[in-house]
């Protein structure tokens, strides 16, 4: 079984709807929508949701004094640091970090510390194979852990159904969820567009993957659009030992195919649906694995 992560270094480089397409190309796959703090794959996926969980992610502290035995020794709010506890012994949820010690401190047991539902997991069937995502509530935390547990989640699908890859839309950046998302991956296919801010993020992103000991790919979405970046950026793939997967003209069947709710290979035969399918010819080659078994 093999793993690819898809990432980018920001935001808007098209790295789900490059995922989207990779996903339509292999005929026998796990995909995870591991964005979970803005998750859209499924929005370009057409699938049918057959399971939903909750998911519960850090603890809160609780005062109700209608209902418990706080004596309003003012313990607990001496000992918050983080300015959660008013005078009136009541906690702001925002402020709360859930560190406990105001819990673990109270002489009168009067604080309940149970751990939250922040968001949901779904698993979906798609037309070729199933799609592991999720939604996290607004303003919540624990990204990072529910991106590990859709992974977890996902290889224990592919074990038990022999689907010999798994594939992943990784959040943008190098923060908490995108490290979750590229650990013990087999191979990172980092999306980077012909801009500064582009090829700065794309050189943060590829000191993550170098980290974390991963095969590295990378492709230009839009690179027709700044010729003289593109060649820049496929130099420094050359000069730093990471393999270039291709480049991706622009193209407005990519905002069409949104629009409709497909992937860009499955709506258009364009330009850009041709040069995605070379990026993926490119990097499924690396993982080892026939062209008939994944493409």
């Amino acid at each position: 079984m093999k793993e690819l992560t898809v990432i980018s270094g920001k935001g808007g480089t098209g790295k789900t709807s490059i995922t989207a397409s990779i996903a339509s190309l292999a005929e026998k796959r796990v995909v995870i929508d591991a964005d979970v703090d803005a998750a859209n794959l499924f929005l370009t996926l057409e699938h049918k949701v057959v399971e939903t969980e909750s998911f519960e992610g850090g603890h809160k502290a609780e005062i109700n004094p209608d209902i418990c035995t706080c004596t309003g020794c003012g313990e607990c709010f001496q000992r918050c640091q983080f300015d959660a506890i008013s005078l009136n012994f009541t906690i702001d949820h925002i402020s709360c970090e859930g560190c406990g010690v105001c819990a673990h401190f109270c002489p009168a047991d009067a604080i309940s510390f149970e751990r939250q539902i922040c968001g949901e997991k779904f698993i979906s069937t798609t037309a070729n194979g199933p799609m592991v995502h999720a939604r996290l509530g607004i303003a919540e935390e624990n990204s990072g852990l529910l991106v590990s547990q859709l992974r977890q989640r996902a290889r224990q699908m592919a074990k038990e159904q022999h689907i010999p890859l798994i594939i992943t839309d990784g959040p943008p950046g190098i923060g908490c969820p995108v490290i979750a998302s590229v650990s013990n991956a087999d191979a990172l296919l980092i999306v980077t567009e012909p801009t500064l801010s582009g090829m700065h993020d794309m050189q943060r992103v590829m000191k993550l993957g170098r980290q974390m000991n991963a095969a590295i790919y990378l492709c230009i979405n839009k690179a027709d659009l700044n010729p003289e970046a593109s060649e820049k950026i496929k130099e420094f793939c050359g000069s730093n030992n990471i393999r270039f997967a291709g480049e991706i003209p622009f193209d407005k069947a990519v905002i069409e195919s949104m629009r409709m709710g497909q992937s860009l290979v499955t709506y258009s035969d364009g330009a850009a649906s041709h040069a995605v399918k070379k990026v993926w010819q490119n990097v499924s080659s690396f993982l080892g694995e026939t062209r008939d078994r994944l493409i």
